[in-house]
């Protein structure tokens, strides 16, 4: 049986078509054997989404309990999404659905033992989704799963309107935010080698002169049609990747040469690290509720307490099954992970997915070979949070970066965290009329005694053994 939890707002919006493209959305529960395991973990997120979202009715913000938004933002309402059939799996997917410009006006939830190894959803049903689309009038038809090749081309011959599914729905984000010519490169190359193996059958839905949701392509017409253009434009692209690999390379040598060390921000999409970024570093990077609002990485100097100096990197998202095209296609910005010497795993401390969010960036941070690196977890967005929930931050450093608390707690772990260019505490005694010496130390170090004898300053200075090290000559003792 087919289940909607939306029906109500696909008529509302039959006429709207202001909003973006209507899009229909189809998410395929199995319940066989095999997949039974899954399906208990998503019942039981979606018993905590329902969970968050009745405690918060009371204050008139149920939605954001599991998007961070209101009702009007996600265009779901509490009583919408409390019937049983929603999942974490559909809510993530129509975010990522309203990310991407969509005017969501149904998601229709489907349950059965297997997939259909033609169409996923099998022949009856099908035909169900069929009418549902003619019905609403709907321009797009967007499956939660990834589709096979054969399974795409059934569906797009039996539907009667466009067919993406949820890789191809992610690239069309990516390439939508996309600023910097390193990220519109690493995007396409992900959406050609997402293209190669579909081209047959696909006609006019591949042209990239339609528009709409799932066709912001490459920019080549007619791309589809020769496997032999494709294959000469994704060398071309991986060089150009390549050679914007070899200069952030030599910049890092560079940068080496200079102890300063790299912090990476790293978490679940929509966690809040642009937010956190720009509150640890007064920068203006581009704060969003969309998914993947970040897609080219920035890099800031932070001072900590001890006068140390960082290099601290915003850094992508990560998402449940993010495609392996993305991640191969991004290789040459998740390099800024895997060169970092601690990284920031920043969590959504209000999502009612919290852990299998947690899950997941550990799983991209091993295929990253990332995991073994010293890291320090935030616990982000707890002024959303009762005030008890918010204490229960189990070894974690709860911050809100919206509203600039706990981050003073975050800046003296990440001193205590760096095991580069250590601290040291030296007894020195400088000439006061060494004039560059004394503004250095007072600039770079923390001064914790400052005495005056006769021409000498004698201090006790607290420091990043490059520095202290450069003035071995005043030290005493």
């Amino acid at each position: 049986m087919i289940e909607s939890f939306d029906s109500q707002r696909a008529k509302e919006n039959i006429h709207d078509g202001d909003r973006g493209e209507r899009t229909l959305i189809i998410v395929c529960e199995f319940t066989g054997k095999k997949y039974r395991q899954h399906l208990t973990e998503s019942a039981r997120q979606a018993r905590g989404a329902l969970r968050a979202i009745r405690d918060q009715e009371s204050s008139g913000d149920a939605g954001s309990a599991l998007s961070g938004h209101t009702p009007d933002d996600s265009g779901t309402s509490a009583e919408q999404l409390s019937t049983p059939q929603i999942s974490a799996e559909a809510a993530e997917c129509r975010e990522l659905a309203v990310s991407a410009g969509a005017n969501v006006l149904d998601v229709i939830v489907q349950r059965r033992d297997h997939p259909d190894p033609a169409t996923l959803v099998g022949k009856g049903k099908l035909e169900e989704i069929g009418a549902r689309a003619q019905a609403s009038r709907a321009d797009l038809i967007v499956f939660e799963q990834n589709l096979s090749p054969s399974q795409l081309r059934e569906l797009e011959q039996a539907l009667p309107c466009r067919v993406i599914d949820r890789t191809q729905l992610i690239l069309d984000i990516f390439a939508s935010h996309a600023r910097t010519r390193e990220g519109q490169l690493q995007v396409e190359l992900a959406q050609l080698e997402y293209m190669l193996p579909r081209l047959a059958g696909r006609g006019r839905s591949m042209s990239q002169l339609g528009g709409g949701i799932g066709t912001r392509g490459p920019g080549e017409t007619q791309i589809e049609t020769d496997r032999r253009k494709i294959g000469r434009k994704i060398q071309v692209i991986r060089t150009r990747l390549e050679a914007v690999r070899n200069i952030r390379r030599q910049q890092r040598q560079r940068r080496s040469s200079v102890p300063v060390p790299t912090v990476a921000l790293v978490g679940y999409t929509n966690a809040g690290k642009s937010t956190l970024f720009n509150a640890l570093t007064q920068a203006a990077q581009l704060e969003s509720s969309r998914l993947f609002a970040t897609l080219d990485p920035k890099l800031h100097l932070v001072t900590l307490p001890s006068r140390r100096r960082i290099l601290l990197s915003d850094t992508v998202g990560f998402i449940r099954a993010l495609p392996p095209t993305l991640v191969k296609a991004f290789r040459a910005t998740l390099e800024e992970v895997q060169t970092a010497e601690v990284l920031i795993h920043v969590v959504d401390a209000s999502s009612p997915s919290l852990d299998v969010h947690r899950q997941e960036v550990e799983k991209i941070l091993r295929e990253l070979e990332a995991d073994t690196k010293p890291r320090i977890e935030v616990m982000n967005k707890i002024d959303l949070l009762p005030a008890e929930e918010g204490a229960k931050k189990n070894g974690a450093i709860a911050v809100s970066a919206r509203a600039k608390t706990g981050l003073d707690a975050l800046l003296a772990a990440l001193d205590a965290a760096l095991d580069s260019d250590p601290l040291e505490v030296r007894e020195m005694v400088v000439p006061q009329s060494e004039g560059a010496v004394l503004a250095a130390l007072d600039a770079g170090a923390v001064v914790q005694e400052r005495t005056f004898h006769g021409e000498d300053a004698h201090l006790r200075v607290q420091g990043p053994a490059s520095l202290l090290g450069k003035y071995r000559r005043y030290w005493r003792g």
